[in-house]
């Protein structure tokens, strides 16, 4: 990212003066404004086509069509399913509605269909965003990442279990599909009274739905939709919730001089995709934005970025380069990036 260097000296240059980020907030507060309209034209836009193609797909399997074609269809049907969670996340920072009732009742709805609990996560999630790019706080809502100091002090076997952890296909295929069917069925470490009720009322929801479609449709042919479904859209929503704060020169630092802007421009990526890439992440893309103020809703990020000059210095980051993210595995406080595993095998470390 354009704005991150490796020197205290230039990061400290780098990180806008107090008058100047309170503008930019303040400039940034005009887009959070949730819209009723927009809100519902994006549910209908959304959840028409999703439920036209689970229809679909219950046609071809009920009617003995080649079980290819479901799988076919789960691809854009898991891509619909993602930007429903996109707009479940607007929810939680209460911005995709105006009201904070709306947006209460809809993340219920969202999360039931996405299997996360909506306030349980909300409170990780906020988490998150308050310690984003802190390394004294990391742990909550956020990806394991180590620093290469504290993986070479580690036991062997912590060192085995965070190199399976971060190989791409347990990180993108194992975990997403356990975090989604398993641990989000279970409340968060530090969860309250309001926490358990979403959990309780989501699971027994998912287990509603489970029976309605099992007496209608099958269990069988239920699962055999579901599942495909809800494995592409987890894994997608991994690799994109990685990316946003997984790249070489992503910001990094200790409490004393953490910066919340300074890790919004700096520690959230600008993911650049193809547009209707865009529009099925909801534009989560312009990730920078986000975290420099959340309640801004995902149909006005766009507008955001291209109005305000501050946020188009952030270089992109495009997908053919965000692949280099896969081989990324340990924060390197000296160098202030991410390195391999194999770095630490190179002769210089600096």
């Amino acid at each position: 990212m354009s704005l991150q260097f490796s020197s205290p000296e230039k990061s400290a240059k780098q990180n806008p003066p107090h008058t100047q980020r309170q503008d930019l907030i303040q400039r940034l507060s005009q887009y959070a404004q949730a819209n009723t309209n927009k809100a519902f034209w994006q549910i209908a836009n959304t959840f028409i086509p999703y439920i036209i193609l689970w229809g679909l797909m219950i046609y071809f399997m009920l009617q003995g069509f080649s079980y290819w074609l479901t799988l076919l269809l789960a691809i854009p049907a898991a891509g619909l399913l993602v930007r429903i969670f996109i707009f479940f996340h607007d929810c939680t920072h209460s911005a995709f509605f105006p009201t904070l009732r709306a947006n209460r009742i809809f993340g219920y709805i969202a999360g039931i269909m996405t299997f996360t609990p909506f306030e349980d996560w909300q409170r990780t999630h906020v988490i998150h965003h308050s310690a984003a790019g802190n390394l004294d706080r990391r742990g909550i809502g956020d990806i394991w990442t180590m620093t290469v100091d504290e993986y070479q002090a580690a036991s062997k076997g912590k060192r085995l279990a965070y190199r399976l952890f971060r190989n791409p296909l347990v990180l993108f295929g194992l975990i997403p599909i356990a975090l989604f069917l398993v641990v989000q069925r279970f409340t968060s470490a530090g969860a309250g009274k309001r926490e358990r009720f979403s959990v309780v009322v989501t699971n027994l929801a998912i287990v509603a739905v489970i029976a309605l479609m099992s007496f209608t449709i099958g269990l069988q042919t239920y699962l055999m939709i579901q599942l495909p479904i809800i494995f592409i859209a987890a894994g997608t929503g991994m690799w994109l919730f990685y990316v946003q704060h997984q790249y070489e020169d992503v910001y990094w630092s200790r409490q004393p001089t953490w910066d919340m802007t300074q890790a919004g421009l700096d520690g959230s990526s600008y993911y650049q995709m193809p547009k209707i890439l865009q529009w099925i992440v909801g534009n989560i893309g312009l990730h920078h934005i986000h975290h420099l103020r959340a309640n801004i809703p995902n149909y006005n990020l766009q507008r955001c970025y291209d109005d305000i000059p501050t946020l188009q210095t952030v270089q992109p980051l495009t997908i053919r380069k965000s692949l280099n993210s896969l081989w990324l595995n340990l924060w390197h406080e000296e160098g202030q990036k991410l390195v391999s595993f194999g770095w630490l095998k190179m002769p210089q470390t600096q």
